[in-house]
């Protein structure tokens, strides 16, 4: 099937690991030119690179200027943009439950989660709009309709995210720039599944085992298992891309069955 992306510009933000280098892979591969946003560009971005037109830009997303950066660096690479892929994001469990979280920890989880996005957004617009009809995808999460009480200020930030991109859709879908979210439910990635990543830091703190914490939450799916990071990155192509032409102000979930409610 023809996504109609070849040619097109895109930004991806957090696109150095897990589902963020699986859309910058995805684009690359419909033909998409990709400014690739991350703290470093780490060793598979840098090879994609190599191969592809694929341009990593090593910018700190959690400053005020650098998503500004990001944006002017891919349009001096390439032209203009169409298409923006806010992805960037992380969790930490709050094994102290609430009262533990410290402001330090909902500035950070706000400015990662929220407000790196708000402010891609504010420097792309200007640009998507000169390229109409153009698109913005942001990656969300199941938690911003799912309340987590181990993870509060991420399910906020993640709520405040999802509503903001509601908003733009608003806003901009009748000046041709459609705004949808894709909200993943666990993902086969390192946030989950690394070192340091949620299951392992749950089960340290618990004497169990990460392998166990995962399979747990995979349980709790339908399909029982986790999404990967490649059928996350499917769903948003598709919403990028103009097959999905009449798509604006939509959410949509890739959870493996996880929220049982309509």
């Amino acid at each position: 099937m023809d996504l109609n992306l070849t040619g097109k510009v895109a930004v991806v933000t957090g696109a150095s690991k897990g589902i963020g280098l699986a859309i910058t892979a995805a684009l690359a591969a419909e033909g998409v030119s990709v400014a690739a946003g991350a703290r470093s560009a780490g060793e598979e971005l840098t090879d994609m690179a190599s191969r592809v037109r694929v341009h990593p830009v090593a910018v700190d997303l959690t400053t005020t200027d650098g998503p500004s950066i990001l944006v002017e660096e891919a349009v001096a690479r390439f032209g203009g943009i169409d298409i923006l892929v806010n992805n960037v994001g992380a969790v930490r469990p709050r094994l102290g439950g609430f009262l533990s979280v410290t402001d330090t920890d909902w500035d950070a989880s706000l400015t990662i989660n929220f407000l790196s996005a708000v402010r891609v957004c504010r420097a792309a617009l200007p640009h998507l709009l000169e390229r109409v009809p153009s698109t913005i995808v942001t990656v969300s999460s199941v938690n911003a309709f799912l309340p987590d009480p181990g993870i509060p200020d991420y399910c906020a930030a993640k709520a405040a995210l999802s509503n903001f991109s509601k908003s733009l859709s608003k806003e901009f879908g009748p000046r041709g720039v459609r705004v949808n979210t894709v909200s993943p439910g666990p993902v086969e990635t390192g946030l989950w599944l690394g070192d340091d990543g949620v299951a392992a830091t749950v089960a340290r703190a618990t004497g169990g085992d990460a392998t166990g914490v995962a399979e747990a939450v995979a349980a709790e799916t339908v399909t029982g298992r986790f999404s990967t990071p490649e059928a996350v990155a499917d769903l948003v192509l598709l919403l990028a891309g103009g097959r999905a032409g009449n798509v604006s102000g939509s959410d949509f979930v890739i959870d493996g069955g996880l929220i049982k409610t309509l």
